[in-house]
């Protein structure tokens, strides 16, 4: 069954106040508060915004308090969730069209939402919902998919055992999300993160850059920058796995896409979609 559902994964520093996007000036397609304005369908719709993986969560409130009042969204709440708590605000994310999770550390929101029943309702409205959203942004991206990135090493050679995966919240399948992909250099770690498990597109997301995910597997490509899908399933050599920790790794023969806004991807394969159609439009 496709979910009904949809996913919103953000690569972080996503246009709101207080957040200059570098690309603004440069780039003709730029349009302001784009990807936050997908939150909801209109702007009455209720938004839980989740801000357990931030250690600054009133900071995090503060800043989208004054987005969201901008973008003329009237029906907000903040939650910072817990495992302790989580029962008191069951019945608010129940009644929510959107949940948004904040940045900060994608382990943290591992360690509050998994294997609860919040964790249950989400995935359960997420299936069965009709235009219900999760929606997150930098460690709020990252956490979604069945396998994240725990910690990594941001370095110019990929090393074995620089990089370790966990258990995320298993909302995206065969994928892995990485975020503020091009301005932190992390394309060597989402390559051995998808040299690690082969079964799964890497999916690089740059800042105020988003892909919206509806039925599970068709993706559209949202904002200003670009995201890139690393795509290991032609691999044909690599030492991942048997050289020494330490030791750099190389790969031969990893697909790499890059894609920006209106780009359609299927997660299912790794395939561009309508990209003649998207040609012809370019620069219209």
């Amino acid at each position: 069954m496709n979910p009904k559902g949809k996913l919103l994964i953000i690569g972080g520093n996503e246009d709101k106040k207080g957040n200059q996007v570098s690309i603004e000036e440069d780039n003709k397609n730029f349009s302001p508060y784009q990807i936050l304005k997908l939150l909801v369908d209109h702007h009455d719709d209720r938004i839980e915004v989740i801000t357990s993986a931030s250690s600054e969560p009133e900071s995090m409130r503060e800043s989208y308090a004054k987005t969201f009042a901008e973008t003329g969204y009237t029906n907000i709440g903040y939650i910072h969730l817990s495992r302790e708590n989580a029962g008191k605000y069951y019945d608010r994310i129940a009644a929510a069209k959107t949940v948004f999770f904040t940045g900060g550390d994608q382990n943290r929101i591992c360690k509050e939402i998994k294997e609860t029943p919040i964790m249950a309702l989400l995935i359960e409205k997420y299936v069965r919902e009709q235009g219900f959203m999760i929606a997150g942004t930098s460690a709020g991206a990252m956490c979604m998919p069945q396998h994240i990135i725990c910690d990594a090493l941001d370095e110019e050679a990929i090393l074995e055992n620089d990089l370790t995966l966990g258990s995320g919240l298993g909302l995206l399948k065969n994928c892995i999300v990485d975020t503020h992909f091009m301005n932190r250099g992390r394309i060597g770690r989402l390559a051995h993160a998808v040299t690690m498990q082969r079964d799964c597109l890497g999916i690089g997301l740059g800042e105020d850059t988003a892909l919206l995910i509806e039925n599970g597997n068709h993706a559209v490509c949202k904002g200003s920058g670009m995201a890139v899908v690393l795509n290991p399933r032609n691999i044909q050599h690599t030492n991942c796995g048997s050289v020494e920790k330490g030791y750099p790794v190389f790969i031969d023969n990893l697909i790499m896409s890059m894609v920006t806004d209106g780009c359609r991807i299927d997660l299912s394969s790794g395939q561009l979609e309508n990209m003649e159609a998207l040609k012809n439009n370019c620069g219209q």
